[in-house]
Formats: C-alpha cells, sequence, structure tokens
C-alpha cells in the first residue's frame, strides 16, 4: 500500500498548523513514509531549534514500531534495563509523546511526529493530521 499523495500531506500539515495556532503553539510537524525516509515537513516560525529532530524522531519511531510514542514508552516500562536503555541509545528511537504511526485498511504506511508544545498539545495537533490523512483511529 502507498502512503499519502503530496496534497494529502500537505493538506495534513497545514490542518496540524491551524490547529497549533489556535492552542496558542509553535511546532514543527513530520510525517514519514513507512520506511523511515522523510515525506513532509514544516518548521513553524518561533519553534524551538531541537523540535524539528524530535519531531523527525517522534515519526521515524512510530513507523518503526507501529505505536504512538507514548505507547511505545509505556512497552519499554515493562523491558529489562538493558533492553530499554539499549533501544533508547538507538539513533532517531523516541519516547516522547507526539509520535503517532498513519495506517491505511490496517497497513502501516508512515509515521508522523509533532514536537514544541506540550505534550498534549503535541498529540492534539497530531490528531488533526491524521483525521486529514484518513487514519484517525487506527
Amino acid at each position: 500500500m502507498s502512503g499519502p499523495c503530496a496534497s494529502e500531506l500537505q493538506q495534513a500539515l497545514s490542518a496540524g498548523v491551524g490547529k497549533a495556532e489556535e492552542l496558542g503553539s509553535a511546532v514543527c510537524i513530520s510525517i514519514c513514509d513507512a520506511g523511515g525516509n522523510p515525506a513532509a515537513l514544516i518548521r513553524m516560525p518561533g519553534t524551538f531549534l531541537a523540535s524539528t529532530g524530535i519531531a523527525m524522531d517522534k515519526a521515524y519511531t512510530a513507523a518503526s514500531f507501529g505505536l504512538s510514542t507514548r505507547d511505545f514508552s509505556a512497552m519499554l516500562e515493562g523491558e529489562e534495563r538493558g533492553v530499554r536503555d539499549g533501544l533508547l541509545r538507538t539513533p532517531r528511537l523516541c519516547e516522547v509523546p507526539g509520535g503517532f504511526p498513519i495506517r491505511r485498511d490496517g497497513a502501516l504506511i508512515g509515521g508522523l511526529g509533532v514536537s514544541g508544545g506540550s505534550a498534549a498539545q503535541d498529540e492534539e495537533i497530531a490528531t488533526v493530521c491524521l483525521e486529514i490523512l484518513g487514519a484517525a483511529g487506527e
């Protein structure tokens, strides 16, 4: 299954920026394909410098494991220290909330990451983007 087309990616980013503005937050939104390759990215003016890399890592982690970064963190809580530490030392893996897998018809087609706001804001913005991508609730 192929990922979102360019117009869907643009619409998702635009909707996410609109939600971020509504919340008074400056964020970076990153979308990657199922292989973790960048597909779309926007960085709002005033976003923290580190937010770009963190958003990309959230998207990559969600695509890699098929889990939200919040669920990835919870999964790691049940693992022994060596597994947890080893995974979190792996480049690009991130347990900060705000990353979500993108699924269509049950198939993993990518990942989405939002960074720059609070954890709750990042997740709320991501949910708006996922709705545009037709992936909310999957």
